[in-house]
Protein backbone atom coordinates (compact mmCIF):
# COMPACT_ATOMS: atom_id res chain seq x y z
CA UNK A 1 0.00 0.00 0.00
CA UNK A 2 1.13 3.55 -0.63
CA UNK A 3 -0.12 6.93 0.21
CA UNK A 4 -1.02 10.17 -0.87
CA UNK A 5 -2.07 13.44 0.55
CA UNK A 6 -5.16 15.33 -0.56
CA UNK A 7 -7.38 18.09 0.72
CA UNK A 8 -11.24 16.77 1.21
CA UNK A 9 -12.35 19.40 -0.93
CA UNK A 10 -10.07 18.74 -3.65
CA UNK A 11 -10.47 14.76 -3.14
CA UNK A 12 -14.43 15.22 -3.30
CA UNK A 13 -14.29 17.75 -6.18
CA UNK A 14 -14.95 15.36 -9.02
CA UNK A 15 -15.93 12.12 -7.61
CA UNK A 16 -16.38 10.51 -10.64
CA UNK A 17 -13.49 10.72 -12.48
CA UNK A 18 -9.85 9.47 -11.62
CA UNK A 19 -8.45 12.08 -9.18
CA UNK A 20 -5.46 14.16 -11.01
CA UNK A 21 -3.71 16.49 -8.65
CA UNK A 22 -2.89 19.78 -10.05
CA UNK A 23 1.02 18.86 -9.48
CA UNK A 24 0.44 16.10 -11.82
CA UNK A 25 1.11 18.27 -14.98
CA UNK A 26 3.79 20.24 -13.71
CA UNK A 27 5.25 16.69 -11.70
CA UNK A 28 5.20 14.72 -14.44
CA UNK A 29 3.61 12.46 -11.38
CA UNK A 30 1.58 11.70 -8.81
CA UNK A 31 3.62 12.41 -5.39
CA UNK A 32 3.18 9.29 -3.16
CA UNK A 33 4.66 7.93 0.52
CA UNK A 34 6.04 4.48 0.97
CA UNK A 35 4.46 4.34 4.91
CA UNK A 36 2.32 5.97 7.48
CA UNK A 37 5.49 7.86 9.07
CA UNK A 38 6.59 8.83 5.78
CA UNK A 39 3.50 10.19 5.38
CA UNK A 40 3.55 12.25 8.04
CA UNK A 41 6.60 13.80 7.84
CA UNK A 42 5.41 15.17 4.46
CA UNK A 43 2.35 16.19 6.15
CA UNK A 44 4.52 18.38 8.45
CA UNK A 45 7.13 19.64 5.84
CA UNK A 46 4.46 20.17 2.67
CA UNK A 47 0.77 20.37 3.81
CA UNK A 48 1.14 22.66 7.56
CA UNK A 49 -0.97 25.16 5.88
CA UNK A 50 -3.00 23.20 3.29
CA UNK A 51 -7.28 23.16 3.87
CA UNK A 52 -8.74 20.91 6.43
CA UNK A 53 -9.22 18.27 6.49
CA UNK A 54 -6.27 16.86 5.05
CA UNK A 55 -6.75 13.31 3.86
CA UNK A 56 -4.52 10.39 3.20
CA UNK A 57 -5.47 8.04 0.62
CA UNK A 58 -4.29 4.64 1.01
CA UNK A 59 -3.73 2.60 -2.69
CA UNK A 60 -3.62 -0.89 -3.50
CA UNK A 61 -0.04 -0.03 -5.96
CA UNK A 62 -1.57 -3.53 -8.34
CA UNK A 63 -4.89 -1.77 -8.81
CA UNK A 64 -3.17 1.30 -10.37
CA UNK A 65 -3.31 2.06 -13.99
CA UNK A 66 -0.65 4.27 -14.25
CA UNK A 67 2.85 3.09 -14.01
CA UNK A 68 4.21 3.81 -10.43
CA UNK A 69 8.24 4.04 -9.98
CA UNK A 70 9.67 4.97 -6.55
CA UNK A 71 12.54 7.11 -6.67
CA UNK A 72 14.38 8.45 -4.27
CA UNK A 73 13.55 12.16 -3.22
CA UNK A 74 14.62 15.10 -4.57
CA UNK A 75 16.27 17.00 -3.77
CA UNK A 76 15.95 15.18 -0.71
CA UNK A 77 13.59 13.75 1.82
CA UNK A 78 11.52 16.03 4.43
CA UNK A 79 13.02 16.40 7.53
CA UNK A 80 13.01 12.53 9.78
CA UNK A 81 12.39 11.01 6.85
CA UNK A 82 16.32 8.71 6.03
CA UNK A 83 17.85 9.68 2.88
CA UNK A 84 17.88 5.72 1.33
CA UNK A 85 13.96 6.16 1.77
CA UNK A 86 12.53 5.55 -1.93
CA UNK A 87 9.25 7.12 -2.98
CA UNK A 88 6.47 5.99 -5.16
CA UNK A 89 5.62 8.45 -8.10
CA UNK A 90 2.52 7.46 -10.21
CA UNK A 91 2.74 8.61 -13.60
CA UNK A 92 -0.72 9.08 -13.86
CA UNK A 93 -4.51 9.77 -12.25
CA UNK A 94 -4.98 7.92 -8.80
CA UNK A 95 -8.08 5.31 -10.06
CA UNK A 96 -10.96 5.51 -7.50
CA UNK A 97 -10.89 1.97 -7.37
CA UNK A 98 -7.24 1.79 -6.26
CA UNK A 99 -7.84 3.56 -2.72
CA UNK A 100 -8.37 0.69 -0.66
CA UNK A 101 -8.65 3.35 2.66
CA UNK A 102 -9.27 6.82 3.04
CA UNK A 103 -7.75 8.21 6.74
CA UNK A 104 -7.55 11.93 8.11
CA UNK A 105 -4.36 13.55 9.64
CA UNK A 106 -4.60 14.29 12.72
CA UNK A 107 -3.00 18.04 14.00
CA UNK A 108 -2.11 18.60 17.39
CA UNK A 109 -2.49 22.07 19.09
CA UNK A 110 0.65 23.40 17.83
CA UNK A 111 -0.12 22.18 13.93
CA UNK A 112 2.00 19.29 14.09
CA UNK A 113 1.10 16.10 12.34
CA UNK A 114 0.32 13.64 14.74
CA UNK A 115 -1.50 10.37 13.36
CA UNK A 116 -3.91 9.19 10.88
CA UNK A 117 -7.58 7.87 12.09
CA UNK A 118 -9.78 6.17 10.04
CA UNK A 119 -12.62 8.49 7.66
CA UNK A 120 -14.16 6.28 5.97
CA UNK A 121 -14.06 3.90 3.27
CA UNK A 122 -13.34 5.07 -0.73
CA UNK A 123 -16.30 4.52 -2.35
Amino acid sequence: MIYHLVPLDEWSADPGRPYAPASLPRDGFVHCSPDEKTTLAVAEAFYRTAPRPLLALVLDEARLTARCDWEAAAPAPPPGVAEDVLFPHVFGPLDRDAVVTVLEVRWDEHGHATGLTAAGRAS
